[in-house]
């Protein structure tokens, strides 16, 4: 079996390879959310300015989840890297959703730690 790599001029090898951990993580979290009993409304939904992991629900709240993976915690676990930019950022997509979709209802910034070894850990952000 070849293994191909499709590759694109703004990744280099390294930037390709985390891209594609990353992708696999959000996968594997949008897995893991439904087995939680989340319904999931949208993956890596995005527009010109704004880009969002997962948009789930559950018990009529939609949940805007960052993803963040990490091979292991040498260097911290994934919820170290959300910054208060990180979280503005995360709220303008959520306000820029809310827009698209015409929502009026409860909603919520989440993050899921993803580790290497399928650890998960999810938490809800007060914003």
């Amino acid at each position: 079996m070849a293994l191909v790599f499709i590759c694109t001029p703004w990744l280099n090898y390294k930037e390709m390879t985390n891209y594609l951990a990353g992708h696999a993580a959000e996968q594997r979290a949008a897995r893991y959310l439904q087995d939680q009993g989340f319904k999931l409304r949208e993956l890596n939904w995005h527009n010109k300015l704004a880009e969002i992991d997962i948009v789930a629900e559950k018990d009529g709240r939609i949940f805007f989840v960052e993803v963040k993976y990490r091979r292991n915690n040498d260097q911290g676990d994934g919820f170290d890297y959300i910054t208060k930019a990180k979280l503005k950022h995360m709220q303008r997509a959520a306000n820029f959703w809310i827009g698209d979709h015409s929502h009026q209802g409860e909603v919520t910034l989440a993050a899921l730690s993803v580790s290497g070894d399928e650890q998960y850990e999810f938490i809800e952000i007060d914003s």
